[in-house]
């Protein structure tokens, strides 16, 4: 289960990149066109520079991960999941503090193509770290 846990995790974020590389202009797969400020940036061109540079950045990010547990999940014996499994519930768990105050009150502004767009994605990702602490847990016993 922890192995399963882990891979749908690298598809689903590899899914989110390839909206961000190839449909920026998407409101699906968490794309940049839920911000409104992705189609706010097209009327200034240095910023529309600026935030597509942004855009690749987190995407690239994303890529650097999920090539290195896609190295660990082919490569590593399968004790080296569990420790894994713990570092990725930490780092996402990290949206609860550092992005989602900020999503939150974008939506609160109105500045989302997507009507309550931070409450579902607060959800989404909570599903996640349940869904991961259930393979953990699994993986323990």
């Amino acid at each position: 289960m922890l192995s399963t846990v882990i891979w749908v995790f690298m598809i689903l974020e590899l899914s989110n990149v390839v909206m961000l590389y190839f449909f920026p202009d998407s409101l699906r797969g968490n794309s940049i066109a839920v911000f409104k400020a992705w189609e706010e940036s097209k009327a200034d061109e240095d910023m529309h520079l600026f935030v597509k540079y942004m855009k690749n950045w987190v995407a690239g990010v994303k890529l650097i991960f999920i090539f290195l547990l896609a190295v660990i999940m082919l490569t590593a014996p399968a004790y080296v999941r569990i420790p894994c499994l713990i570092a990725l519930m930490i780092s996402i768990s990290t949206f609860y503090i550092g992005l989602y105050p900020i999503l939150k009150k974008l939506d609160n502004n109105g500045k989302l193509a997507i009507d309550n767009y931070s409450g579902s994605l607060f959800y989404m990702i909570g599903m996640f770290l349940v869904m991961m602490g259930i393979g953990l847990i699994a993986a323990l016993i």
